[in-house]
């Protein structure tokens, strides 16, 4: 099998940690190339460790190497606009983590790039490519909890060390950004629908000047409501639940499952009944594949599972967050 040719855009936790061993579990992806735009001799250091190809001193030499097919970019949120728009540029698909931009102009512009350029973008959403979602999906249609009238979902847990993090840059940093946008994405995916208003209520930190904590409740058409809490500062949570007339659907670790080994949980309760289903996924590597399968096969953009217009539409409401958050009023999206 043709295996796509990847180069990586710094040597970021996320990237030593996650995605470059979900690249060595996949089946069609390789990392050939990995950069750095400090330190040389980190770059040559990870490469060693992965048994990674190709190291370079800064991420233009890497984008400038004809070999590199798909760049992936775990740079601060603040960089992904301009890497991702330099990576177009050059021709290299775009794999960018979360949140694509600090908001939905910067996004914009990055999609008219990448479609100039005809370079296939996709946010990296990871949680979305584990299959307990889907099943999720499948219980509500099949209509065992009857109406959907209420989503709630939940993203937290203690940052030990706020100093040097970039979680609490005041440069695309905060609790919206890091966790809130899973939430949100979350919830838009599972409703297949998007919110008509949004209001935020948050703390924040008033020596780093971000949010570190928020709440927020939106409204959707047919009077279904979703309300999404996240937190630096509370237990660790990752999930999700949905209340329907008849019954509910509780997903306990909906965005994380690999903290369990990749299980999945999907817990329907019904007339004092509970079931659980245990569904295996490895999420980072499914992501990995999935675009890597596109670029093989010539996808066009919106044949991916997650593509430009779906991360637009979630800045979209990451921005009304981000208004509500500042003036404590209502925001009225659509």
């Amino acid at each position: 099998m043709r295996k796509v040719k990847w180069g990586i855009l710094s040597t970021a936790k996320i990237a030593q940690k996650e995605l470059i061993p979900a690249f060595q579990r996949s089946v069609n992806a390789d990392v050939i190339a990995i950069a750095t735009s400090s330190k040389m001799e980190k770059a040559k250091e990870v490469a060693d460790r992965f048994q990674i190809e190709k190291a370079y001193g800064s991420y233009e030499e890497l984008l400038n190497d004809p070999e590199i097919e798909a760049v992936y970019i775990p740079l601060p949120n603040h960089l992904h606009k301009e890497w991702v728009i330099e990576a177009a540029k050059k021709g290299k698909h775009i794999l960018c983590e979360k949140p694509a931009g600090l908001n939905t102009e910067e996004v914009l512009e990055m999609k008219k790039v990448c479609e100039d350029e005809k370079v296939l973008f996709m946010e990296g959403f990871m949680y979305h490519f584990h299959p307990q979602h889907n099943r999720v999906k499948e219980i509500i249609k099949s209509g065992e909890i009857g109406e959907i009238k209420l989503m709630r979902a939940a993203f937290s847990f203690q940052l030990a060390q706020k100093e040097g993090s970039i979680k609490m840059n005041a440069k695309g940093g905060g609790s919206i950004y890091d966790v809130g946008c899973y939430g949100i994405h979350s919830i838009r995916n599972i409703l297949a629908s998007e919110p008509e208003s949004v209001h935020v209520h948050a703390l924040k930190d008033k020596d780093y000047e971000v949010d570190t904590d928020a709440v927020a409740y939106l409204q959707f058409k047919n009077n279904v409501r979703a309300v999404f809490d996240v937190s630096f500062g509370l237990a660790k949570r990752s999930e999700y639940e949905i209340i329907g007339t008849e019954g509910r659907i509780t997903v306990p670790r909906a965005y994380r499952p690999d903290w369990y080994g990749g299980d999945g949980l999907v817990i329907v309760e019904k007339d004092y009944v509970s079931r659980t289903e245990t569904i295996q996924g490895d999420q980072y590597r499914n992501e990995v594949e999935h675009i890597s399968n596109a670029i093989i096969h010539g996808y066009s953009p919106n044949e991916l599972e997650h593509p430009f217009d779906n991360t637009v539409n979630n800045m979209l409401v990451v921005d009304a967050c981000f208004e509500s958050m500042e003036t404590g009023e209502k925001v009225v999206l659509r």
